[in-house]
């Protein structure tokens, strides 16, 4: 059977390099060493809110001051620290703010995508799964198995292709057009079976067909014998934080079906995005 392109409704590994400097002993110590150092001077600065001198912070990690200066002057170089104040103190910088933020970013929406999760699996009677961004793939985060006896079960932390799987080409059809183009340049469209979208023109049409309807649909483009629905989650930027979908065996889900589910995943999506104070790029 040919390849199923039209939207629904409409390496081996390198050889090392010569003359590479190989890795002096001990060296690989000293930077863990230093590494687990200035973790230890963050750790320090986050529970003083008042900040540290050099040498109260020196103090408290038992270390030289001179070892600590040291230390604190790379940090400050890369935002991670900050000195301020008439005695010179030491202070948690933004971007030790920003890693931080992020963390409680994914924690949260992991916490509220759940229940909506939970709402479409019973609603659906397939398993949902929640993926966000990562560099160029999507990586699933949470997901709500079915109660069927043969299910589609994605193992947390896994990564799917953005042109090739429902969560990832949600995502994809979300991003601004630039990012796309990048995206493709760089990835290109690597065929992961006979169903994956391998030509740009397909996939940019695609894209405007999900970004129309509102929801992905991946054909057995990502795996042989599953079919997956999928719709965009957005914060309160209009930036997509991920995506949230249903999953099962294509016996489960055909066209038909899929037509009911596409709405569906979209309306859940849609509510997910409100309930986290998100808005759509082009009002809803």
């Amino acid at each position: 059977m040919p390849p199923r392109h039209a939207p629904l409704l409409a390496p081996a590994a390198p050889a090392p390099r010569r003359g590479r400097t190989p890795t002096r002993p001990g060296a690989t110590t000293v930077q863990v060493q230093s590494l687990t150092r200035g973790l230890s001077l963050l750790e320090a600065l986050a529970g003083a809110e008042d900040g540290l001198t050099l040498t109260d912070l020196a103090q408290r990690v038992l270390l030289a001051p001179s070892t600590v200066h040291r230390l604190l002057a790379t940090l400050e170089k890369m935002g991670y620290v900050y000195q301020g104040g008439e005695l010179g103190r030491w202070y948690v910088g933004l971007q030790a703010f920003r890693v931080g933020a992020s963390f409680l970013t994914h924690r949260d929406f992991v916490a509220q995508s759940h229940p909506y999760m939970r709402r479409l699996m019973e609603q659906s009677g397939e398993t949902t799964n929640l993926g966000i961004l990562d560099g160029t793939e999507a990586v699933f985060i949470d997901q709500v198995q079915c109660r069927e006896t043969m299910r589609t079960i994605v193992k947390l932390g896994s990564r799917a292709p953005l042109h090739a799987s429902g969560v990832g080409k949600a995502i994809f059809a979300a991003m601004p057009d630039d990012e796309i183009d990048a995206i493709l340049r760089v990835k290109g469209l690597p065929r992961i079976t006979a169903n994956t979208i391998t030509s740009p023109e397909t996939m940019w049409a695609a894209i405007r067909v999900i970004r129309q309807r509102g929801w992905s649909f991946d054909d057995e483009e990502h795996a042989v014998a599953t079919r997956c629905v999928a719709a965009p989650v957005y914060n309160e930027h209009a930036e997509v934080l991920g995506a949230i979908s249903v999953a099962g065996p294509v016996t489960r889900l055909p066209d038909e079906r899929i037509r009911q589910l596409g709405p569906l995943v979209s309306q859940v999506a849609a509510d997910l995005t409100r309930r986290l104070g998100g808005r759509w790029p082009h009002g809803r």
